[in-house]
């Protein structure tokens, strides 16, 4: 893609995301989720991933979605709305794998996840966030196997890029595309962010306008 095309992306991003992003709903349950309108992008992860301090980052709100040093504070779908004309929201799914509550909570949650994804049509793509401090584990993997079963489309972002070193980081980049290419549902592109710093969100912002212009 040329850098023309690229710039004019990056500039929608930044616009559809300096706009007025609020709390929409909370859904602790398949049966309690909003009407599917407009056009819905999910981040899942593991427990403390990053996933709420990305959504802020993405938005430059710094609390519109909560963050929490305890792995596994997200327990429902939380739904984010964009810019009225947008018709665009941001779904923040509860952390997968280890969670300091009951197991019986987690086996809950888990299940809530796969039948989100299996059912929702207006689901345009899955972003799943791997720490990038410690890249793909098992559980990850598994996951990556339900979204391959329900044929939605997703694409890893590697979070916390600003903790790792350079030269482990292109090795981590290098080992998570080599692992996507087993997986058929998978964006092949990796994108690398950071909360903290901005890396990486104005092009994470791009990639989603180029998927809603996709998409209508």
């Amino acid at each position: 893609m040329n850098s023309d095309i690229d710039a004019k992306l990056i500039e929608q991003g930044r616009k559809l995301f300096a706009g007025d992003w609020q709390f929409f709903w909370a859904a602790p349950s398949i049966e309690t989720l909003p009407p599917m309108a407009g056009i819905e992008v999910a981040f899942a992860g593991r427990s403390n991933a990053g996933k709420s301090s990305l959504i802020n980052a993405l938005t430059g709100r710094n609390s519109l979605a909560r963050t929490s040093h305890t792995p596994g504070r997200t327990q429902e779908l939380i739904f984010f709305e964009g810019p009225d004309d947008a018709g665009f929201r941001l779904v923040d799914m509860p952390g997968y794998g280890y969670a300091s509550a009951p197991k019986a909570k987690v086996a809950s949650w888990t299940a809530l996840i796969h039948k989100f994804l299996q059912g929702r049509s207006n689901l345009a793509r899955v972003y799943v966030l791997i720490d990038g401090r410690h890249g793909l584990k098992e559980v990850d993997l598994d996951v990556l196997k339900t979204l391959d079963k329900s044929a939605v489309s997703y694409q890893v972002v590697l979070t916390k890029a600003d903790q790792v070193k350079s030269t482990e980081l292109e090795q981590r980049i290098a080992a998570t595309a080599a692992a996507l290419a087993k997986h058929p549902a998978a964006f092949p592109e990796v994108l690398v962010t950071s909360s903290r710093t901005g890396a990486g969100m104005p092009e994470l912002r791009a990639a989603m306008v180029r998927l809603l212009g996709e998409r209508r």
